[in-house]
């Protein structure tokens, strides 16, 4: 069974950094995506960062140059890290793995960005 399990959130002052992991149960190297989606509070859940089976990445506008996201096959894990974060970057953090017609969802991990 496919479990995501998210970690390294928290709260954090505009400007500084965090790194969210993402605990993939061994797809990594199957999954055509595995994506980070936010929600903040009162907005619809967007994609913020995807990187693709070759390793190609991709992200929102609202985040290039700011986050990055990597994977280490070998650990199963997927990470977002986070630098210049903006109050706007407040949001429950979720990891998304898409394999063919599946996709699957972790638990999400908080992110507050305030001073």
């Amino acid at each position: 069974q496919v479990q995501l399990v998210e970690s390294g959130g928290g709260s954090v002052q505009p400007g500084g950094s965090l790194r969210l992991s993402c605990a993939a149960s061994g797809i990594i190297s199957s999954a055509n995506t595995m994506n980070w989606y936010r929600q903040g509070p009162g907005k619809q859940r967007e994609l913020v960062a995807t990187i693709t089976r070759a390793g190609n990445t991709n992200y929102a506008d609202s985040v290039k140059g700011r986050f990055t996201i990597s994977r280490d096959i070998a650990k199963n894990t997927v990470y977002l890290q986070m630098d210049s974060l903006r109050f706007e970057d407040t949001a429950v953090y979720y990891c998304n793995a898409r394999v063919v017609i599946s996709n699957y969802w972790g638990q999400g991990t908080q992110v507050t960005v305030s001073s």
